[in-house]
């Protein structure tokens, strides 16, 4: 077997099972509580959480590369444990493992942060996947350890859905003019995993979008995409809202864009 995407039926997870299967890969995926999206991926039925089941798919299936996209914010098991047990059994099997984590890693303090960074983590979240970071590199020394931002996609990330919400008064709130990321959008991003997963790097890779924006500058970008009107969108600021976790978090993946074929559209590109 070619693939096995940890965590396939979200939305990144989707992606890159899509993508694999229309390189003509054998590709296996997992899914909890999603639904399976496409009958061309062997679907299994997975909880990250238990060791036990992870170690015997793994064995099974015996992949030639494992993606980890699987995560839930609020749930230390799932993020941390479970990124420690996908890399014990990719481990085990000698498999090639590429695991997503996050900009949530850092602190925001620093003006930019590249792969030599060291992560500084204000979030229980943030904490979750710094864990699961350590754990991959000493379980796996030659994993890649995917860093990225928001993630998005055709209407159907959690961002783009919020956009959306407000511009038709189906929610309150606003976005914030001082949160910086760099987005990055998902069908870069997968393509990205799975050059990844081919190639002989390891190690940090900072794989988000190629340009720093607000959430409100992206929300913008979105609404016009979409045709909505980015005047519905509310603008404050967060460092005024009291919001625990990093304001800013820019990720400098000039090293890593450097090495990849993949090209990572900044949001005002792949927006426009």
């Amino acid at each position: 077997m070619d693939l096995l995407v940890v965590g396939g039926t979200g939305l990144l997870g989707r992606e890159v099972t899509q993508q694999a299967l229309a390189k003509g890969l054998d590709v296996a995926a997992t899914f909890y509580s999603g639904t399976p999206t496409t009958a061309a991926a062997r679907w299994r039925r997975l909880d990250i959480r238990r060791r036990d089941e992870v170690m015997a798919l793994v064995d099974e299936l015996r992949p030639r590369a494992v993606v980890n996209a699987a995560y839930q914010q609020a749930d230390w098991v799932t993020t941390a444990d479970g990124g420690t047990h996908v890399a014990l059994a990719a481990a085990a099997a000698g498999a090639r493992l590429v695991h997503v984590s996050s900009d949530a890693v850092f602190s925001g303090d620093a003006e930019r942060y590249d792969e030599r960074a060291t992560p500084d983590p204000t979030t229980p979240y943030g904490a979750a996947k710094a864990a699961a970071e350590t754990a991959v590199k000493a379980i796996v020394p030659g994993a890649v350890i995917a860093r990225t931002s928001l993630i998005i996609g055709y209407g159907d990330s959690q961002h783009e859905r919020h956009v959306h919400a407000l511009t038709t008064g189906a929610a309150t709130g606003a976005l914030f003019t001082d949160d910086i990321r760099c987005p990055v959008h998902v069908a870069d991003l997968a393509a990205a995993l799975l050059e990844l997963s081919d190639a002989g790097s390891h190690g940090i890779q900072h794989v988000g979008g190629a340009e720093a924006v607000s959430r409100h500058e992206l929300g913008v970008l979105i609404a016009r995409r979409d045709g909505l009107d980015p005047g519905r969108l509310p603008a404050a600021l967060r460092a005024a809202a009291g919001i625990p976790g990093p304001v800013a978090v820019r990720l400098d993946g000039a090293a890593t864009r450097a090495r990849l074929g993949t090209r990572l559209r900044g949001a005002r590109e792949f927006l426009s």
